[in-house]
């Protein structure tokens, strides 16, 4: 795992992983990393948890692991959340993610 990767950790064999969000953007993206969180822009707005859900889709498809293994610990009304990659470890998580 790259050490410039602060927003991941690793619990009980999965990776978690730091997010900001912005909803209701152009386009789905990972930006990049900023103050140990991974920016995440999704178009879904933040209503409902339809951010949420666009959230865990996009980081499913980027690390190639269905959306239902990928779990919202805590956040799930502000802008920064952390995820749960279950059974894909940190290293793993790593090497698919900026």
């Amino acid at each position: 795992m790259a050490g410039s990767q602060q927003y991941l950790s690793e619990r009980d064999g999965s990776a978690l992983v730091w997010v900001r969000v912005r909803a209701g953007a152009s386009r789905n993206e990972l930006v990049g990393e900023r103050a140990g969180a991974l920016l995440v822009r999704v178009t879904a707005p933040p209503v409902d948890g339809k951010a949420n859900d666009a959230l865990r889709k996009l980081v499913a498809k980027i690390v190639g692991v269905p959306p239902g293994r990928v779990a919202l610990v805590s956040g799930a009304s502000g802008r920064d959340k952390l995820l749960r990659l279950e059974g894909l470890s940190a290293a793993a998580a790593g090497e698919r993610l900026p």
